[in-house]
């Protein structure tokens, strides 16, 4: 991928084979923007590498190598991290992911530390919505905007082959939890296999029709931990609406879709949608406002980037705000014009999405 299909202009010098300099007088002030003109003012903070299922599109079912504890960050240091985006870089908006978030035992107090941030940026959480009937009325008074739950199907012995994990009563109970204690809109974000639940699609979408729910399908993308991901195996956007336009009518919401990456189409006139989001066939680069802090403090400019810009050493090293908000602004400055999927010199990154965050 190239910034000649992308659409996108180059403003300056890109990033050298050792990245952009930090004490470059660019990075002494401003917001994230990169190259291409893009300025990202979307924060996704993965919480944890850990999570308490095994989905077969992500992990084995042994599980992962954790992070270990001391690497994880603090609440303290975390808090710090949001402050300086939302300050000093123009973040406007927050999602925090996992692995599975609700596993951080202090989660109600790091929602609570941003929303008390100011400016107060928007805040959301991504879930599998196992512990979510428990948490969710006190993440809402802590100031949680909204949730997404991932949730592949509603078919009890799929949902069990999926994830290895009986769970999906919890999880169901976790989006009526979510929904009753006003975190909305509630949306259920799906991967397709074709192997499982592909055929599932349209029961999924009428369950979140009946129950005022907002489904996402997400191309599955090559971000598994035993990096099996082939595209000959996944289930397109094409084939998603083909398989979901056997029972609904779809059109395309005239609604300005903006950065969001799921392009919405009205089910049978409207107003309810679906989201299918494209990253692989119809990838939204171009867009993209996103910028992402793992658990262990790095900065990484793309999800599917194969460098890291270390913030924990900073923070845990005596460096200033400015310091820390220079490296920020450096690593995003490096951000490629697209993922390069289609490249053939593409790699998939070293770590999963589980250690990533979605």
């Amino acid at each position: 991928m190239t910034a000649v299909n992308l659409g996108l202009p180059a403003m300056g010098k890109a990033a050298g084979p050792s990245g952009p300099d930090e004490a470059d007088a660019r990075f002494a002030h401003g917001p994230l923007a990169d190259t291409f003109g893009r300025v990202a003012t979307d924060l996704r903070v993965s919480l944890t590498d850990r999570c308490n299922l095994r989905c077969t599109y992500c992990m084995p079912a042994e599980g992962l190598d954790w992070l270990p504890t001391e690497e994880v960050l603090t609440a303290d240091e975390l808090t710090r991290l949001l402050r300086i985006g939302t300050r000093d870089l123009g973040i406007t908006q927050i999602r925090f992911t996992g692995g599975e978030p609700l596993l951080r035992r202090d989660i109600v107090d790091i929602i609570a530390a941003a929303a008390g941030l100011d400016p107060r940026p928007a805040l959301a959480l991504t879930t599998n919505g196992v512990g979510l009937a428990r948490k969710a009325q006190a993440l809402a008074g802590a100031g949680l905007d909204r949730v997404n739950v991932s949730l592949d199907t509603i078919d009890p012995d799929e949902y069990a082959a999926i994830t290895r994990r009986n769970r999906l009563d919890d999880a169901l109970a976790g989006l009526r939890a979510a929904h009753d204690a006003g975190l909305t809109p509630v949306k259920v974000n799906a991967v397709l296999k074709p192997d499982l639940n592909a055929e599932d699609a349209p029961a999924l979408l009428e369950y979140c029709l009946e129950h005022g729910y907002e489904l996402r399908i997400i191309e599955q993308m090559p971000l598994d931990a035993g990096h099996d991901w082939r595209r000959s195996t996944m289930v397109t956007a094409q084939q998603t609406r083909e398989v979901l336009g056997a029972h609904f009518r779809l059109t395309p919401d005239p609604a300005h879709r903006g950065s969001a990456p799921a392009q919405r189409w009205l089910v049978d006139g409207g107003p309810a949608t679906v989201g299918i989001i494209a990253s692989v066939t119809e990838p939204f680069c171009a867009a993209c406002d996103r910028t992402r802090l793992t658990a262990d403090g790095q900065v990484r400019n793309c999800l599917f980037a194969r460098e890291e810009s270390d913030l924990r050493a900073l923070l845990r090293g005596g460096a200033d705000d400015d310091a820390i908000a220079r490296r920020w602004r450096a690593a995003m400055w490096a951000k490629k014009a697209g993922h390069g999927i289609d490249s053939p010199g593409f790699h998939q990154p070293d770590r999963p999405m589980s250690a990533i965050g979605g």
